[in-house]
């Protein structure tokens, strides 16, 4: 065993360097791939995830950093070892990170009926915010309670790391992935079934009628760079909206995103997943402030391609002051559908060669959602296997939110592009969990 430094990054190997290579750029070199998937890394001009130093994870990962997981626990633990180490994590069957009971995690005194009655709106109102409430209060019991939830099911991961499920049938349910503060990840094969918050937010001012608003997200990458997640499938599973009840006349929303990406984060190639039954899908930006500004402004860099939207109300991504890259993705629109791309606070959305798939009634103006002028460029796609100015036809539709083309720059960073009509067929059966080879 021995260290060789391979142009930006230094890796330890058997022999020279077969696991990393790197190209004049620093990205990872379109040599074949390691036969072992949990060492292979992202390739070449593979979206925003193979800029400047690459996405490689733990693929130099030496035996002792390598290990494989059966419960939440071990999971965490192996989280935790060896720090920034390069580390593979290879996750066998589906791991329940719901632990115990929602009861298990309030604390004594909360009670949701009693939350119910106090802040009904028509004792409470719709004026005003529950923030400033004690802590012996409703509220504050369910804030402390929250914590109680958010420390159980919440899992950091570390830089130069891989996470890989084993098979067919590996996976998360009710987890919440951080990947925050870190460089180098991977997460790939693995199908999560999306966190159930229990202990939504009442918030009277959200509208016009009050929101319940939840947390947790299957996964976050939040100021983080070089992450590359790839054949995933994210799901609400056995716990779709339609299965949550209402409470002031507003669905007790449990659900946060399935992906969001956010604080900066940057560099993010998402291929071959499936973002299926949910609604508020994939948010990159997370707020039109000036301090969010600061922070987001020249980063959310993040590519999609492959990917599969199943199902899907909206955010698929909403997008605020990314340079995203989205091309190749199938889209398929059932009742309920809102918008695809949300069009937000200075993004530069380039969306081609998609495909859409929208049921009668559904009229493709909807596939944006204007919510800043914000340019983009949007060419070669179809719905409905028809050659489709999206722009234009939404502009047709929607005469009172114009959005004009242009989005100021032009994607370099990718590999192969499939023709937009064998896209449907090419996504639909090789996107998601377990159809990794």
């Amino acid at each position: 065993m021995r260290t060789q430094i391979c142009h930006a990054r230094v890796i330890t190997a058997i022999v020279g360097c077969t696991a990393l290579v790197l190209g004049v750029t620093g990205t990872a070199a379109a040599h074949p791939r390691p036969h072992d998937t949990a060492r292979q890394v992202l390739g070449t001009n593979d979206g925003w995830g193979s800029y400047g130093t690459g996405t490689t994870g733990g693929a130099a990962a030496d035996a002792a950093h390598v290990h494989t997981v059966t419960d939440w626990e071990g999971f965490k633990a192996a989280l935790a070892d060896g720090g920034d180490a390069p580390k593979i994590i290879k996750i066998r069957g589906v791991i329940d990170a719901d632990g115990p009971s929602c009861d298990s995690f309030a604390v004594p005194g909360y009670d949701l009926d009693a939350y119910l009655a106090a802040y009904d709106p028509a004792v409470w109102g719709r004026d005003r915010t529950l923030d400033a409430e004690p802590d012996d209060s409703p509220e504050g019991l369910r804030r402390a309670s929250a914590v109680h939830q958010d420390a159980y099911i919440k899992a950091n991961v570390p830089a130069n790391t891989t996470l890989i499920g084993v098979g067919r049938n590996a996976g998360f349910k009710g987890a919440s992935l951080q990947i925050k503060g870190v460089d180098n990840v991977i997460v790939r094969n693995l199908t999560f079934e999306s966190p159930l918050d229990c202990f939504p937010q009442w918030d009277p001012t959200d509208t016009a009628d009050g929101n319940w608003n939840s947390e947790y997200d299957s996964a976050v990458v939040h100021g983080s760079t070089h992450v590359w997640m790839d054949h995933d499938t994210f799901t609400d599973g056995a716990h779709p909206d339609s299965t949550l009840p209402s409470y002031f006349g507003r669905i007790y929303e449990q659900h946060d995103g399935e992906l969001d990406i956010v604080k900066g984060a940057d560099y993010v190639t998402a291929s071959w997943n499936v973002f299926a039954d949910h609604d508020k899908t994939i948010l990159i930006g997370n707020s039109d402030s000036a301090a969010t500004a600061a922070v987001d402004r020249g980063h959310l860099k993040v590519t999609f391609h492959h990917n599969l939207f199943s199902n899907l109300v909206e955010r698929a991504p909403r997008v605020r002051f990314g340079q995203v890259d989205s091309y190749d993705n199938h889209f398929v629109a059932k009742d309920g559908y809102g918008y695809s791309y949300g069009i937000g606070m200075e993004s530069q959305l380039v969306a081609q060669h998609n495909a859409f798939t929208l049921p009668d009634g559904i009229g493709a103006g909807r596939i944006l959602k204007r919510w800043k002028d914000s340019p983009l460029t949007a060419d070669d796609n179809y719905v409905n296997g028809v050659p489709t100015d999206l722009i234009a036809v939404h502009n047709a539709e929607v005469p009172t939110e114009v959005l004009r083309s242009g989005a100021g720059w032009t994607p370099t960073l990718r590999t192969r592009i499939d023709p937009v009509r064998a896209v449907p067929r090419i996504v639909d059966h090789g996107a998601g969990a377990g159809r990794l080879h």
